[in-house]
This record gives structure tokens, C-alpha cells and sequence, in this order.
């Protein structure tokens, strides 16, 4: 892969965390401080996180499932909460892991209801890592511009995360 591309620079992730003490050390870190609501408890729905990335020039980071799982064709990086992590170290180790990229917290952008879990979304900002380090989740990692993002993200559990996205401004 290039160390470069789309005008953006890339070097691989090489010392990212293995356990949910390394993904709870790396959550705590962030260079702005953003206050969050309590995720709401759902009877029958698990927790999980997710991360929308967001790069300076406006550009967002999507993943593409593999086999489109779930029924999505593009949508962005979440999973359900795993054992040990806090919704934020969980939402970082499964940017990582569908993205391949290394990203910092920037904020509370949303919660998602969908049909077996309520998902909490954060706003990202990429500070490494490379997209040909993606996990077998996605078979492929997109930059998108802003303003074509709902053209590209299609999926009826998304719409809230555009709608999020777009009051932003």
C-alpha cells in the first residue's frame, strides 16, 4: 500500500493495544474534554459504540461489510460493547479494527436504537494507522466527502448519524 493517498498520509499502527486494559489506558487519553449522557438501557437491545471519523478537509472515514453484513452496504465502524471495555475504549478498538486507523476522541456526537442494540456514537479524529490494516469485518475503507455522505451511507440505522452529522453544520 502507499504511505500516501487522496492527499493524506499513512503509517501503519504497530504497537495497537491487544487487551481491554491497553483499549481502556488509550480511551482515557483525549485531547478534548466532552461530557456524555448516561446510554440508555433498553431491554432486549445490548450496548455497543461506534465512531464517525472526521478528517480536517471535511471528509469522513466509512467502512463497507464484508458480505454487506447486516444489510449494509457503507456504514461506519461500531460493535457491540465487549466484556471489560467502556463504551469508549470499545468504540476505538472497533474503529481500529474496521478501519485499520489510530483515532483520538473528539466528542459525543449520537445514540443509535437499533434492532438488537442501542449504539453510542463518538466523533473521531484520525491520528494514524493505515487502511490496508482493516480487519476481515470490512472489505473495504472509504473517504467520503461530507457532502456526498448520504449518498454513500444508505442504511435506515445510519440516518440518525447523518442527521447528528449535518446539525454539526
Amino acid at each position: 500500500m502507499p504511505k500516501s493517498l487522496n492527499c493524506i498520509d499513512f503509517e501503519r499502527w504497530l504497537n495497537a493495544p491487544t487487551t481491554a486494559a491497553g483499549w481502556e489506558k488509550l480511551a482515557a487519553f483525549s485531547p478534548v474534554n466532552f461530557s456524555e449522557p448516561c446510554l440508555e438501557k433498553v431491554l432486549g437491545k445490548a450496548p455497543a459504540s461506534g465512531i464517525v471519523v472526521l478528517e480536517d478537509d471535511g471528509r469522513v472515514w466509512v467502512v463497507s461489510p464484508s458480505n454487506a453484513f447486516g444489510g449494509y452496504m457503507n456504514t461506519f465502524p461500531k460493535g457491540k460493547l465487549d466484556q471489560g471495555l467502556s463504551l469508549r475504549a470499545n468504540s476505538l478498538k472497533e474503529g481500529y479494527e474496521e478501519t485499520g486507523l489510530q483515532v483520538v476522541l473528539t466528542g459525543y456526537l449520537c445514540d443509535s436504537y437499533r434492532s438488537t442494540s442501542v449504539t453510542r456514537y463518538y466523533l473521531a479524529r484520525r491520528v494514524g494507522g493505515h487502511p490496508a490494516s482493516m480487519g476481515w469485518e470490512s472489505q473495504a475503507v472509504s473517504l467520503v466527502p461530507c457532502a456526498q455522505l448520504a449518498k454513500f451511507v444508505r442504511h435506515k440505522n445510519d440516518e440518525v448519524i447523518l442527521q447528528a452529522l449535518q446539525a454539526l453544520g
